[in-house]
C-alpha cells in the first residue's frame, strides 16, 4: 500500500511552476494529452525526482452504452507503463452515442455526460468496468461527475449507486468533492448524504476544483478559485476518512505561482480541519485507505475487502443480485436499451432533434449552448489558426456551425469539418479571411503540399472547383 498525498493536476501552461512548488507529492496528468514515447521533459523531471504521475483518461466512455473500445484500453494501458504509474483513473460518464447499437450515426459529445442512475445503465457499467480493469496493468479509480441535467426515472441516488458499482466490481472511486457541490447545486442533491452512502474505503483519492454559478446553475470550469462551499466537502469527507491523496485541479486560467501554492494551502488546511473534527466529536476510529500497489509477478492487485462484504455469510444471508457480467451477453438487452436513450439526449444536445420526454427542456438548453461553447474553445486551440483567420468572427460562426452538425470524429476532424462546411456555406465575405482560410483548409484537408505528384494537384484543383461555387 502507499500514500499518495497532496497533488497538483499537470498541464503545460504550468508544468515549470509545478516543477519548483513545495509540498507536492503526486501530479495527474490528462492520459490522451500524453504521448508514451514522447513524455513531456518536466514529467521525466519529476518522475527523476520520485514524484508519482497518475494518468487520468477522458474518452473511455464506460458509462456508455458499448462496450469499451479495445484501442483505447491499449492506449491507456501504453501510458500507465510509460509514466510507471500505481493506478490509472477514468469517469463514470458517456462521451458518444449512437452507432451500431442504434442503427444511427455515431455522435460525439465531446464532453462527459451524466449516465442514468438505473439498474440498466449499472448493469452495463459494471460489465464495462470489468472489462476495462481486464486490460489495464494497474488498478482503475473512477469518478463522479458533475452535471447540468438530471435523467428522468433514476432508481438510485449517487451514493447508492456509487456504492453497488465498487461492491460488485471491487473498483475504486475518485471522489470529486467539487462535482459533488455542482451537483447540490444543479441537482439538489444532498452531498453530505452522498458522502454518507459512499463505500469509503474504496476511495482512492479526491479530486478539488473551482467554478462559478450563473442564473442558479452551477459550471464547473476548473478555471476559479476553489470555493468555501467545496473545501467545506472536503472537511466533510476527511471528517469520515483519511483519503489516500488530494489533488486540486485547474484547467484554463492559470492564476500566478503562489495563487496556487495558496489554494493548496487551503485544500491541506480542509483536510486537517476534517481529521480534527473527528476527533473532538470523539471518533475512535477514522476509516483509513490507500493506493493499492500493483503485485509483483503478475499478481492482481486486490482491494481491501469492505467490512459489510456478504462473500462468506452463512446460507440464506447472501443477498447481492447475480451479477450479469457472469454471462457474456446478459447486458445486451440492457444495452440495446442505454444505447437508445443517450442517443436520443445526445443528439438533443448537439443536433437540435426534439428533446427526449421527461427531460427539463430549460437545463438541456443550457447544456446545448455549454457543449458549443466547448466545442469553440477546444477547436481555437487544437486549431489556433482559425481564430487568428476569422478574428472577432469565429466564435459566432462556429456556435451556429456546432447549432446544425454533430461533432462526429474529435475535436482535430471538428476543425476540419468547421472549415469545410463555413467555405461551403458561403458565410464569408470575399477577402483575406476567406482566402487564408481555404488555403489553411486544403493544406490540411488534402496531400502534403510539398511537391505535390500530378494526381495529388488534380485532387487539390477539384476542391477549389468545388469550394468556389
Amino acid at each position: 500500500m502507499m500514500r499518495l498525498g497532496t497533488g497538483i493536476g499537470w498541464r503545460p501552461e504550468i508544468a515549470d511552476a509545478v516543477e519548483r512548488m513545495p509540498g507536492i507529492d503526486w501530479v495527474e496528468v490528462v492520459a490522451e494529452n500524453v504521448c508514451p514515447g514522447h513524455l513531456p521533459d518536466s514529467l521525466l523531471r519529476l518522475r527523476e525526482r520520485g514524484v508519482t504521475v497518475v494518468p487520468h483518461g477522458v474518452a473511455l466512455g464506460l458509462g456508455g452504452a458499448e462496450r469499451p473500445e479495445t484501442g483505447r484500453l491499449t492506449a491507456l494501458a501504453e501510458r500507465v507503463e510509460a509514466l510507471g504509474s500505481p493506478l490509472v483513473t477514468e469517469h463514470i460518464a458517456f462521451v458518444r452515442a449512437g452507432g451500431p447499437l442504434t442503427a444511427s450515426p455515431r455522435l460525439e459529445a465531446g464532453h462527459l455526460l451524466p449516465v442514468p442512475r438505473t439498474r440498466d445503465a449499472l448493469d452495463v457499467l459494471c460489465e464495462n468496468v470489468r472489462i476495462a480493469q481486464d486490460a489495464l496493468p494497474v488498478p482503475l479509480a473512477v469518478e463522479n461527475i458533475a452535471a447540468l441535467i438530471s435523467w428522468p426515472g433514476e432508481e438510485m441516488t449517487e451514493g447508492q449507486f456509487l456504492y453497488e458499482l465498487a461492491d460488485r466490481t471491487g473498483v475504486r472511486l475518485l471522489i470529486d468533492v467539487a462535482n459533488l457541490h455542482t451537483n447540490h447545486v444543479n441537482r439538489a442533491e444532498d452531498p453530505a448524504k452522498a458522502l454518507a452512502e459512499l463505500p469509503l474505503e474504496a476511495i482512492a483519492y479526491v479530486h478539488v476544483a473551482g467554478g462559478f454559478e450563473r442564473d442558479g446553475v452551477w459550471h464547473d470550469s476548473h478555471a476559479h478559485p476553489v470555493p468555501r462551499p467545496v473545501l467545506d466537502i472536503l472537511t466533510d469527507l476527511a471528517s469520515r476518512v483519511s483519503p489516500p491523496g488530494v489533488l486540486l485541479e485547474r484547467d484554463e486560467n492559470f492564476p500566478e505561482p503562489p495563487e496556487l501554492e495558496r489554494e493548496l494551502a487551503a485544500v491541506r488546511e480542509a483536510v486537517t480541519r476534517g481529521r480534527t473534527e473527528a476527533e473532538q466529536a470523539g471518533a475512535t476510529e477514522t476509516v483509513t485507505v490507500a493506493v493499492p500497489v500493483p503485485a509483483s509477478e503478475g499478481e492482481p492487485a486486490r482491494t481491501p475487502q469492505r467490512p459489510d462484504d456478504h462473500s462468506g455469510a452463512e446460507d440464506g444471508e447472501h443477498t447481492d443480485r447475480p451479477d450479469p457480467a457472469d454471462s457474456p451477453r446478459a447486458t445486451d438487452p440492457a444495452r440495446q436499451r442505454l444505447a437508445l436513450a443517450q442517443a436520443a439526449l445526445l443528439s438533443a444536445l448537439v443536433a437540435g432533434t426534439p428533446v427526449p420526454e421527461g427531460f427539463d427542456r430549460v437545463r438541456l438548453g443550457v447544456q446545448a449552448r455549454a457543449l458549443a461553447g466547448k466545442r469553440a474553445d477546444v477547436v481555437a486551440k487544437v486549431a489556433p489558426e482559425l481564430p487568428e483567420i476569422l478574428g472577432d468572427r469565429y466564435r459566432p460562426t462556429f456556435l451556429a456551425y456546432a447549432h446544425r452538425h454533430a461533432m462526429t470524429g474529435g475535436y482535430r476532424q471538428d476543425a476540419l469539418d468547421f472549415a469545410e462546411r463555413t467555405l461551403r456555406d458561403g458565410r464569408l465575405p470575399e477577402g483575406r479571411a476567406l482566402r487564408e482560410l481555404r488555403e489553411w483548409w486544403l493544406e490540411r484537408s488534402g496531400p502534403a503540399p510539398h511537391s505535390p505528384r500530378p494526381a495529388a494537384r488534380f485532387a487539390r484543383a477539384t476542391r477549389r472547383v468545388l469550394l468556389r461555387r
